[in-house]
């Protein structure tokens, strides 16, 4: 063999090994890419939900996850799971703003949501959805031992001598801040049955006398509820729902609904940065709908909410005592005045703690 045939041959011998390497460069390329489309549809196949909510939705929240679970699955075919977390109101949403990357949160009040509006990660305005973006209500009512030992019936009874009343700490507690608004709205609302017109320092005086009776000031309304539980105080002031839902399961306790007070509004939204940043805005905008389905109303209804759904409310309307005198936060001149004047740094809150 030449010289010349020596050298063609390794050089047909160099191109073919070239040849067969790229060849199984090219197939271990689309074996790769095939395992990486197997693994997106396995993680497509499951969806996780995080829930920022406050205390006292926790148990109705739990009843609902299964029932979306199981519409969602049908309709999609993707697993749902829930990442979940539940504290006083107040301290939830600063827990989001904090970075707790919450894809709903569901809190007590409208002044928690537009905490984390100003902080930027909710950026639609979630007053357009449904209901403006309310999933349940109720009202501010007391709660008594059988048989009402003290003869509570109205807000002056929670001043007398030896009461001792339970309400959360409105620095900390959703709750609580709707608390504090019936005894000062009804502070308001007998200075204007007396004078035609209200009176601050009035509502600030029953907002006082109170106070100076009440014995325990919980971070949430949960942690209230359970302090009442253990057989501490004669009343607390509390969401209706807390109270009939507890006596459904027969604790001894009675409802006394007073003649002024406040209507309570419940609110939930997409928080749109998290959402966005893990990919789950469907299934997130899904879940707040299904909220105000019939069947989750009922499930809120079952623990002593009223609904928000005109059906669902109309045909449990006889379950719920109906006060003479009902307000809401727009009587207190809307969350914007009530969040400066009655929970601001040295407002009105602040002067009853001090005893000013």
């Amino acid at each position: 063999m030449t010289k010349k045939q020596i050298y063609s041959f390794f050089t047909i011998l160099i191109l073919l090994v070239a040849v067969v390497l790229s060849g199984c460069s090219s197939s271990s390329k689309t074996n790769s890419s095939e395992t990486a489309g197997t693994s997106a549809s396995k993680d497509n196949g499951t969806v996780t939900l995080t829930i920022g909510g406050y205390s006292t939705i926790k148990d109705e929240f739990e009843a609902i996850f299964p029932l979306f679970q199981k519409e969602w699955k049908n309709k999609t075919g993707q697993t749902v799971e829930f990442k979940e977390s539940y504290q006083a109101s107040g301290a939830q949403a600063q827990n989001i703003t904090n970075g707790f990357e919450a894809d709903i949160a569901a809190l007590s009040l409208e002044g928690d949501i537009d905490k984390i509006v100003k902080a930027g990660l909710i950026t639609h305005d979630w007053k357009s959805a449904p209901h403006s973006g309310i999933i349940t209500k109720s009202i501010a009512a007391f709660g008594v031992r059988e048989g009402n030992p003290k003869g509570i019936k109205d807000w002056s009874d929670l001043t007398n001598p030896g009461v001792q009343v339970l309400v959360p700490n409105p620095k900390t507690s959703g709750g609580a801040k709707w608390d504090v608004n019936a005894i000062y709205g009804a502070g308001l609302k007998i200075s204007e049955e007396k004078t035609g017109k209200q009176d601050p320092a009035e509502a600030k005086v029953l907002l006082s006398k109170v106070y100076k009776n009440v014995k325990s000031l919980d971070k949430s309304g949960e942690e209230s509820m359970s302090t009442f539980d253990k057989g501490v105080g004669d009343v607390i002031i509390t969401y209706e729902n807390e109270l009939i839902d507890r006596i459904k399961k027969g604790n001894k306790y009675e409802e006394i609904v007073p003649q002024y007070t406040t209507s309570i509004e419940n609110p939930a939204s997409i928080v749109d940065k998290y959402v966005d940043k893990h990919g789950t805005r469907k299934v997130a905008e899904a879940f707040l709908e299904f909220l105000w389905t019939p069947d989750a109303q009922k499930i809120f209804v079952q623990s002593g909410f009223r609904s928000v759904d005109p059906d669902v409310a109309k045909a449990n309307a006889n379950t719920y005592k109906q006060p003479a005198g009902l307000f809401d936060t727009n009587y207190l001149g809307g969350w914007s005045k009530v969040g400066k004047d009655l929970y601001g740094d040295g407002g009105i809150w602040d002067q009853v703690v001090a005893g000013k």
